[in-house]
């Protein structure tokens, strides 16, 4: 979730009035200073809001000093009574979240805990080879939970390993990623269209939203 630094108040609408038409509900992504970190937890101020993030150790122990500039790729968890931020420094780990959260009995904070207890590459491993006693050695991970994930994942990861897409070279680029996300597409996806159609050129938002956003229409 996100607040006020030094308050408990909660902004109705961040960023609303910056981007005409922008979901505030969903954000994709998150630049700015980090004013605090700890192993399940980082603060970023941006545009002069303090956004509360849940991180996973592997993204903790890459996050840079306190005080300097950072980028977190942010999945946005959306309940009735609140709004949950989880952040990471690379998409893939993201984007593994992702699909835990997806099998039956894995929420935000136990997908969270299993990035934490096991290197990403492992556990792929162990989820496409049947694992199941490599998987139970992760905390809160119990048998049942295990097989679950295996059997949900293990035809789902087949991106996993896989050359990742070049990551956005500006934050122009960054941006048309994140409006591209918003709108549906997958960050892979909507990674690949943009070096599609970037040149290496100067290019306005708009030029390049329209241009990648044509790319993955075909």
């Amino acid at each position: 979730m996100f607040v006020f630094p030094g308050t408990n108040r909660q902004p109705t609408a961040p960023c609303s009035q910056a981007v005409p038409g922008y979901n505030a509900g969903m954000i994709a992504h998150l630049r700015g200073r980090l004013i605090a970190k700890h192993p399940n937890q980082a603060v970023v101020e941006a545009a002069g809001v303090g956004y509360d993030v849940t991180i996973s150790v592997p993204t903790f122990s890459a996050l840079p000093a306190v005080g300097t500039e950072v980028a977190l790729h942010v999945h946005t968890h959306v309940r009735e009574d609140s709004i949950a931020l989880f952040g990471f420094l690379r998409p893939a780990e993201k984007q593994l979240f992702e699909r835990l959260i997806s099998v039956s009995g894995i929420g935000p904070k136990l997908a969270i805990t299993i990035l934490s207890g096991m290197p990403a590459d492992e556990m792929v491993g162990a989820i496409r080879g049947n694992d199941v006693a490599r998987l139970t050695r992760i905390p809160g991970i119990g048998k049942k939970t295990a097989e679950r994930m295996v059997l949900e994942l293990r035809d789902k990861l087949q991106d996993f390993g896989a050359a990742p897409a070049a990551a956005p070279a500006s934050p122009v680029e960054e941006d048309v990623v994140s409006a591209l996300v918003n709108l549906g597409y997958q960050r892979p996806a909507a990674e690949r269209a943009l070096g599609k159609v970037s040149n290496g050129n100067q290019q306005s938002f708009e030029a390049l939203f329209r241009e990648a956003l044509a790319a993955l229409s075909k």
